[in-house]
Protein backbone atom coordinates (compact mmCIF):
# COMPACT_ATOMS: atom_id res chain seq x y z
CA UNK A 1 0.00 0.00 0.00
CA UNK A 2 0.85 3.46 0.06
CA UNK A 3 1.66 4.03 3.91
CA UNK A 4 5.14 5.31 3.35
CA UNK A 5 3.90 7.79 1.06
CA UNK A 6 0.86 8.86 3.05
CA UNK A 7 1.49 7.93 6.67
CA UNK A 8 -0.85 5.12 8.33
CA UNK A 9 -3.92 7.56 9.52
CA UNK A 10 -4.37 8.97 5.87
CA UNK A 11 -4.28 5.71 4.18
CA UNK A 12 -6.37 4.43 6.84
CA UNK A 13 -9.00 6.75 5.58
CA UNK A 14 -8.35 5.44 1.69
CA UNK A 15 -8.58 1.45 3.18
CA UNK A 16 -12.01 2.73 4.71
CA UNK A 17 -13.37 4.42 1.59
CA UNK A 18 -16.26 3.26 -0.92
CA UNK A 19 -15.68 4.62 -4.14
CA UNK A 20 -18.15 3.81 -7.67
CA UNK A 21 -16.51 3.33 -11.14
CA UNK A 22 -18.92 3.76 -13.58
CA UNK A 23 -18.12 2.78 -17.19
CA UNK A 24 -15.14 0.19 -17.11
CA UNK A 25 -13.28 0.53 -20.34
CA UNK A 26 -9.90 1.46 -21.06
CA UNK A 27 -10.43 4.31 -18.42
CA UNK A 28 -12.56 2.63 -16.01
CA UNK A 29 -10.81 -0.54 -16.16
CA UNK A 30 -7.19 1.53 -15.13
CA UNK A 31 -8.53 3.80 -12.55
CA UNK A 32 -10.91 0.98 -10.94
CA UNK A 33 -7.21 -1.50 -11.16
CA UNK A 34 -4.84 1.50 -9.30
CA UNK A 35 -7.92 2.57 -6.62
CA UNK A 36 -7.82 -1.13 -6.05
CA UNK A 37 -3.78 -1.08 -5.62
CA UNK A 38 -4.33 1.24 -3.32
CA UNK A 39 -5.96 -0.23 -0.86
CA UNK A 40 -9.34 1.48 -1.28
CA UNK A 41 -11.90 -1.00 0.52
CA UNK A 42 -14.89 -0.77 -1.51
CA UNK A 43 -15.40 -0.87 -4.75
CA UNK A 44 -19.09 -0.59 -6.69
CA UNK A 45 -18.01 -1.47 -10.33
CA UNK A 46 -20.26 -0.79 -12.93
CA UNK A 47 -20.79 -1.75 -16.83
CA UNK A 48 -23.03 -2.93 -19.36
CA UNK A 49 -20.85 -4.02 -22.10
CA UNK A 50 -18.51 -6.96 -22.95
CA UNK A 51 -14.88 -7.03 -23.06
CA UNK A 52 -14.51 -7.36 -26.66
CA UNK A 53 -11.45 -8.66 -28.74
CA UNK A 54 -10.49 -4.09 -29.85
CA UNK A 55 -10.97 -3.42 -26.68
CA UNK A 56 -8.20 -5.58 -25.46
CA UNK A 57 -5.58 -2.69 -26.70
CA UNK A 58 -6.86 -0.47 -23.63
CA UNK A 59 -7.74 -2.74 -21.20
CA UNK A 60 -6.40 -2.46 -17.97
CA UNK A 61 -6.54 -6.28 -16.93
CA UNK A 62 -8.90 -8.39 -19.60
CA UNK A 63 -6.86 -11.60 -21.44
CA UNK A 64 -8.41 -13.18 -24.44
CA UNK A 65 -10.34 -15.80 -22.64
CA UNK A 66 -12.38 -12.32 -20.85
CA UNK A 67 -13.61 -11.75 -24.46
CA UNK A 68 -17.28 -11.84 -24.56
CA UNK A 69 -17.75 -11.48 -20.80
CA UNK A 70 -19.00 -8.75 -18.81
CA UNK A 71 -16.48 -6.49 -18.29
CA UNK A 72 -17.48 -5.51 -14.83
CA UNK A 73 -17.41 -9.42 -14.16
CA UNK A 74 -14.21 -9.75 -15.62
CA UNK A 75 -12.80 -6.70 -13.48
CA UNK A 76 -14.15 -8.62 -9.89
CA UNK A 77 -12.42 -11.65 -10.86
CA UNK A 78 -8.95 -10.14 -11.08
CA UNK A 79 -9.24 -7.97 -8.76
CA UNK A 80 -10.21 -10.66 -6.10
CA UNK A 81 -6.70 -12.31 -6.87
CA UNK A 82 -4.75 -9.38 -6.48
CA UNK A 83 -6.63 -7.88 -3.36
CA UNK A 84 -9.07 -9.96 -1.83
CA UNK A 85 -9.77 -7.80 1.44
CA UNK A 86 -11.33 -5.76 -0.68
CA UNK A 87 -15.66 -5.16 -0.92
CA UNK A 88 -15.96 -5.38 -4.61
CA UNK A 89 -19.72 -5.46 -6.31
CA UNK A 90 -20.04 -5.70 -9.95
CA UNK A 91 -23.23 -4.79 -11.84
CA UNK A 92 -23.88 -5.53 -15.43
CA UNK A 93 -26.26 -2.44 -15.60
CA UNK A 94 -26.35 0.81 -17.88
CA UNK A 95 -26.59 3.19 -15.64
CA UNK A 96 -29.80 5.62 -16.69
CA UNK A 97 -32.06 8.15 -13.81
CA UNK A 98 -33.64 5.04 -13.15
CA UNK A 99 -31.00 3.26 -11.43
CA UNK A 100 -29.80 6.53 -10.22
CA UNK A 101 -30.74 5.44 -6.41
CA UNK A 102 -29.34 1.53 -6.78
CA UNK A 103 -26.26 2.74 -7.84
CA UNK A 104 -25.29 6.05 -6.24
CA UNK A 105 -27.15 5.26 -2.55
CA UNK A 106 -24.74 3.82 0.67
CA UNK A 107 -22.97 7.58 0.46
CA UNK A 108 -20.06 6.93 -1.88
CA UNK A 109 -16.73 8.85 -0.75
CA UNK A 110 -16.09 9.27 -4.83
CA UNK A 111 -17.85 8.94 -8.08
CA UNK A 112 -16.03 7.89 -10.71
CA UNK A 113 -17.50 9.02 -14.38
CA UNK A 114 -15.82 6.96 -17.08
CA UNK A 115 -18.69 6.78 -19.42
CA UNK A 116 -18.10 7.62 -22.93
CA UNK A 117 -21.93 8.39 -24.00
CA UNK A 118 -23.20 11.69 -23.22
CA UNK A 119 -26.81 11.38 -22.49
CA UNK A 120 -25.46 8.91 -19.62
CA UNK A 121 -22.81 10.97 -18.38
CA UNK A 122 -24.74 13.65 -18.37
CA UNK A 123 -27.45 12.18 -16.05
CA UNK A 124 -24.95 10.59 -13.81
CA UNK A 125 -22.88 14.05 -13.00
CA UNK A 126 -26.15 15.91 -12.53
CA UNK A 127 -26.92 13.19 -9.77
CA UNK A 128 -24.07 13.63 -8.00
CA UNK A 129 -24.09 16.92 -8.15
CA UNK A 130 -27.58 16.95 -6.89
CA UNK A 131 -26.72 14.71 -4.20
CA UNK A 132 -23.87 16.02 -3.08
CA UNK A 133 -21.70 13.96 -4.25
CA UNK A 134 -17.88 14.21 -4.76
CA UNK A 135 -17.45 13.31 -8.74
CA UNK A 136 -14.32 13.04 -11.05
CA UNK A 137 -15.03 13.00 -14.69
CA UNK A 138 -13.00 11.30 -17.79
CA UNK A 139 -13.27 13.40 -20.98
CA UNK A 140 -12.57 12.45 -24.46
CA UNK A 141 -9.25 10.49 -24.26
CA UNK A 142 -9.64 9.14 -28.05
CA UNK A 143 -7.80 10.24 -31.49
CA UNK A 144 -4.86 11.49 -28.96
CA UNK A 145 -1.06 11.02 -28.53
CA UNK A 146 0.52 13.39 -26.59
CA UNK A 147 0.35 12.16 -22.16
CA UNK A 148 1.89 15.36 -21.00
CA UNK A 149 -1.41 16.96 -22.70
CA UNK A 150 -3.63 15.57 -20.09
CA UNK A 151 -4.72 17.78 -17.60
CA UNK A 152 -7.32 17.87 -14.26
CA UNK A 153 -9.11 21.12 -13.89
CA UNK A 154 -13.01 22.06 -13.87
CA UNK A 155 -15.09 21.88 -16.52
CA UNK A 156 -15.41 25.11 -17.54
CA UNK A 157 -11.81 24.95 -18.03
CA UNK A 158 -11.77 21.85 -20.63
CA UNK A 159 -10.50 23.13 -24.03
CA UNK A 160 -9.51 21.54 -27.09
CA UNK A 161 -12.48 18.47 -26.46
CA UNK A 162 -15.84 18.03 -28.23
CA UNK A 163 -17.12 15.46 -25.26
CA UNK A 164 -16.63 18.58 -22.43
CA UNK A 165 -18.15 21.14 -24.87
CA UNK A 166 -21.39 19.48 -25.10
CA UNK A 167 -21.28 18.30 -21.57
CA UNK A 168 -21.23 21.48 -20.57
CA UNK A 169 -23.84 22.51 -22.89
CA UNK A 170 -26.38 19.86 -21.69
CA UNK A 171 -25.38 20.28 -18.30
CA UNK A 172 -26.24 23.83 -17.96
CA UNK A 173 -28.98 23.50 -20.58
CA UNK A 174 -30.92 20.60 -18.47
CA UNK A 175 -30.14 20.74 -15.23
CA UNK A 176 -28.85 24.55 -14.82
CA UNK A 177 -25.50 23.44 -13.71
CA UNK A 178 -22.24 25.66 -15.23
CA UNK A 179 -19.18 24.17 -13.35
CA UNK A 180 -17.69 22.67 -10.17
CA UNK A 181 -17.46 19.51 -11.83
CA UNK A 182 -13.25 18.13 -11.99
CA UNK A 183 -12.73 16.63 -14.78
CA UNK A 184 -9.75 14.92 -16.87
CA UNK A 185 -9.52 15.96 -20.14
CA UNK A 186 -6.41 16.47 -22.94
CA UNK A 187 -5.24 19.95 -23.99
CA UNK A 188 -4.19 18.26 -27.55
CA UNK A 189 -6.41 18.88 -30.44
CA UNK A 190 -7.69 15.06 -31.84
CA UNK A 191 -5.20 13.60 -33.87
CA UNK A 192 -7.08 10.75 -36.23
CA UNK A 193 -10.45 11.33 -37.54
CA UNK A 194 -13.33 9.01 -37.22
CA UNK A 195 -13.64 5.72 -38.79
CA UNK A 196 -16.47 5.06 -40.82
CA UNK A 197 -19.47 3.03 -38.73
CA UNK A 198 -19.49 -0.32 -39.37
CA UNK A 199 -22.09 -2.05 -37.33
CA UNK A 200 -21.75 -5.58 -35.60
CA UNK A 201 -23.31 -7.80 -33.56
CA UNK A 202 -22.12 -6.74 -30.11
CA UNK A 203 -22.82 -3.20 -31.11
CA UNK A 204 -26.55 -2.91 -32.38
CA UNK A 205 -27.65 0.28 -30.56
CA UNK A 206 -25.49 3.07 -32.17
CA UNK A 207 -27.58 5.69 -29.81
CA UNK A 208 -25.62 4.37 -26.79
CA UNK A 209 -22.72 5.38 -28.00
CA UNK A 210 -23.17 8.76 -30.00
CA UNK A 211 -21.46 12.46 -28.68
CA UNK A 212 -23.39 14.05 -31.57
CA UNK A 213 -25.79 12.21 -33.65
CA UNK A 214 -24.27 10.00 -36.52
CA UNK A 215 -21.14 9.77 -34.78
CA UNK A 216 -20.17 6.99 -32.42
CA UNK A 217 -17.23 6.73 -29.78
CA UNK A 218 -16.63 3.30 -30.45
CA UNK A 219 -15.29 4.42 -33.92
CA UNK A 220 -12.51 6.99 -32.76
CA UNK A 221 -9.64 5.31 -33.21
CA UNK A 222 -7.97 5.05 -29.47
CA UNK A 223 -4.08 5.16 -28.60
CA UNK A 224 -4.52 2.17 -26.29
CA UNK A 225 -1.78 4.09 -23.93
CA UNK A 226 -4.04 7.51 -23.40
CA UNK A 227 -7.18 5.99 -21.68
CA UNK A 228 -4.81 4.03 -19.77
CA UNK A 229 -3.23 7.22 -18.78
CA UNK A 230 -6.68 8.57 -17.77
CA UNK A 231 -7.35 6.26 -15.90
CA UNK A 232 -4.25 6.43 -13.50
CA UNK A 233 -4.27 10.32 -13.29
CA UNK A 234 -8.31 9.52 -12.24
CA UNK A 235 -7.32 7.12 -9.62
CA UNK A 236 -4.56 9.47 -8.51
CA UNK A 237 -6.43 12.23 -8.13
CA UNK A 238 -9.04 10.38 -6.25
CA UNK A 239 -6.45 8.42 -3.96
CA UNK A 240 -4.88 11.47 -2.73
CA UNK A 241 -8.44 13.36 -2.41
CA UNK A 242 -9.38 10.72 -0.16
CA UNK A 243 -6.11 10.68 1.77
CA UNK A 244 -7.04 14.50 2.29
CA UNK A 245 -3.65 14.81 0.58
CA UNK A 246 -3.13 18.97 0.17
CA UNK A 247 -2.03 19.22 -3.62
CA UNK A 248 -2.54 22.33 -6.28
CA UNK A 249 -3.37 21.24 -9.82
CA UNK A 250 -1.88 23.06 -12.60
CA UNK A 251 -3.83 26.12 -13.47
CA UNK A 252 -5.07 26.43 -17.08
CA UNK A 253 -4.12 29.95 -18.26
CA UNK A 254 -2.97 30.23 -21.89
CA UNK A 255 -0.63 32.80 -21.93
CA UNK A 256 2.61 32.51 -23.90
CA UNK A 257 6.04 34.27 -22.08
CA UNK A 258 5.62 37.36 -24.52
CA UNK A 259 2.09 37.84 -22.02
CA UNK A 260 3.99 37.46 -18.94
CA UNK A 261 7.27 40.06 -20.53
CA UNK A 262 4.37 42.50 -21.47
CA UNK A 263 3.20 41.69 -17.39
CA UNK A 264 6.81 42.22 -16.08
CA UNK A 265 7.59 45.25 -18.54
CA UNK A 266 4.05 46.84 -16.45
CA UNK A 267 5.05 46.56 -13.62
CA UNK A 268 8.64 47.89 -13.85
CA UNK A 269 6.50 50.95 -15.51
CA UNK A 270 4.06 51.19 -12.46
CA UNK A 271 7.04 51.19 -9.73
CA UNK A 272 8.50 54.26 -11.86
CA UNK A 273 5.83 56.03 -11.93
CA UNK A 274 4.65 55.16 -8.11
CA UNK A 275 8.28 54.80 -6.49
CA UNK A 276 10.42 56.40 -8.62
CA UNK A 277 12.24 53.74 -9.22
CA UNK A 278 12.03 49.93 -10.73
CA UNK A 279 14.97 49.00 -8.01
CA UNK A 280 12.65 47.82 -5.95
CA UNK A 281 11.45 45.26 -8.86
CA UNK A 282 13.49 41.78 -7.38
CA UNK A 283 11.27 39.33 -10.67
CA UNK A 284 11.86 38.30 -13.78
CA UNK A 285 9.79 37.03 -16.26
CA UNK A 286 10.17 33.53 -15.60
CA UNK A 287 9.24 34.62 -11.91
CA UNK A 288 6.35 36.68 -13.24
CA UNK A 289 4.88 33.44 -14.64
CA UNK A 290 5.01 31.79 -11.26
CA UNK A 291 2.75 34.30 -9.36
CA UNK A 292 0.35 35.15 -12.56
CA UNK A 293 0.05 31.29 -13.08
CA UNK A 294 0.59 29.56 -9.76
CA UNK A 295 -0.39 32.14 -7.21
CA UNK A 296 -3.35 33.87 -9.01
CA UNK A 297 -4.28 31.45 -11.57
CA UNK A 298 -4.33 33.76 -14.49
CA UNK A 299 -6.60 36.44 -13.11
CA UNK A 300 -7.19 39.31 -10.88
CA UNK A 301 -6.79 38.63 -7.06
CA UNK A 302 -9.88 39.90 -6.72
CA UNK A 303 -11.79 37.69 -9.09
CA UNK A 304 -10.66 33.95 -6.86
CA UNK A 305 -14.07 32.91 -6.18
CA UNK A 306 -14.68 29.35 -7.43
CA UNK A 307 -17.95 30.03 -8.95
CA UNK A 308 -16.27 32.46 -11.63
CA UNK A 309 -13.93 29.83 -12.60
CA UNK A 310 -14.37 28.86 -15.82
CA UNK A 311 -12.89 29.60 -19.82
CA UNK A 312 -14.78 32.90 -19.76
CA UNK A 313 -13.62 34.19 -16.75
CA UNK A 314 -9.56 34.12 -17.73
CA UNK A 315 -8.97 38.46 -18.15
CA UNK A 316 -7.31 39.77 -20.81
CA UNK A 317 -3.38 40.43 -20.66
CA UNK A 318 -4.43 44.08 -21.55
CA UNK A 319 -6.69 44.34 -18.48
CA UNK A 320 -4.23 42.79 -15.62
CA UNK A 321 -1.23 44.84 -13.56
CA UNK A 322 1.18 43.54 -10.63
CA UNK A 323 0.83 45.53 -7.72
CA UNK A 324 2.47 45.50 -4.79
CA UNK A 325 0.22 44.11 -1.79
CA UNK A 326 2.40 45.78 1.06
CA UNK A 327 3.84 49.21 -0.51
CA UNK A 328 6.17 49.05 2.55
CA UNK A 329 8.01 45.80 1.15
CA UNK A 330 10.20 45.72 -2.20
CA UNK A 331 8.21 43.79 -4.99
CA UNK A 332 9.22 40.51 -4.61
CA UNK A 333 7.21 36.77 -5.29
CA UNK A 334 5.91 36.83 -1.93
CA UNK A 335 4.44 40.52 -2.11
CA UNK A 336 3.08 41.06 -5.86
CA UNK A 337 -0.63 40.57 -6.48
CA UNK A 338 -2.49 40.67 -9.72
CA UNK A 339 -5.29 43.37 -10.24
CA UNK A 340 -7.39 45.19 -12.92
CA UNK A 341 -6.15 48.38 -13.96
CA UNK A 342 -9.27 49.93 -12.19
CA UNK A 343 -8.65 47.90 -9.46
CA UNK A 344 -4.89 48.52 -9.03
CA UNK A 345 -5.49 52.38 -9.19
CA UNK A 346 -8.14 51.48 -5.83
CA UNK A 347 -5.23 49.80 -4.20
CA UNK A 348 -2.74 52.21 -4.37
CA UNK A 349 -4.92 54.91 -2.77
CA UNK A 350 -5.52 52.54 0.25
CA UNK A 351 -3.79 50.59 3.00
CA UNK A 352 -3.86 47.16 4.37
CA UNK A 353 -4.93 48.12 7.60
CA UNK A 354 -8.03 49.55 5.76
CA UNK A 355 -8.33 46.53 3.92
CA UNK A 356 -7.51 44.15 6.72
CA UNK A 357 -10.75 45.93 8.31
CA UNK A 358 -13.09 46.29 5.13
CA UNK A 359 -12.23 43.35 3.70
CA UNK A 360 -11.24 40.64 5.89
CA UNK A 361 -11.67 37.57 4.24
CA UNK A 362 -10.31 39.54 1.11
CA UNK A 363 -7.21 39.86 3.39
CA UNK A 364 -6.61 36.44 4.71
CA UNK A 365 -6.75 35.15 1.19
CA UNK A 366 -4.31 37.41 -0.26
CA UNK A 367 -2.09 36.40 2.98
CA UNK A 368 -2.75 32.88 2.63
CA UNK A 369 -1.88 32.82 -1.36
CA UNK A 370 1.47 35.32 -0.92
CA UNK A 371 2.68 32.75 2.03
CA UNK A 372 2.51 29.78 -0.26
CA UNK A 373 5.02 31.91 -2.30
CA UNK A 374 7.18 32.25 0.98
CA UNK A 375 7.00 28.86 1.79
CA UNK A 376 8.05 27.50 -2.12
CA UNK A 377 11.12 30.20 -2.37
CA UNK A 378 12.06 29.87 1.09
CA UNK A 379 12.05 33.43 1.63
Amino acid sequence: MNIQFFGVESQKKVTESFVVVVGLGGVGSHAASMLLRSGVGRLLLVDFDQVSLSSLNRHAVATREDVGTPKAYCLKKHFSLIYPECQIEARVQLYDSSAEDEILSGQPDFVLDCIDNIDTKVSLLAACVRRGLRVLSAMGAGARADPTRIRVADLRESSNDPLSRAVRYRLKKDHGIEGGIPVVFSMEKPKAKLLPFQGSKEEETPSDYQIVPGFRVRIIPVLGTIPAIFGQVMASYVVTQLAQLDFQTEPIVNLDLDHYRVLHHRLLEHEELIYGSAKQVLVDAEEVMYIVKELWRGRSARDQNMKDTGRKMWRSVNELMLVRWDKSKSAGVSNLILLKFSEADAHESTTLDQIKDEEPEFHAMVSRVLKRAETEFAL
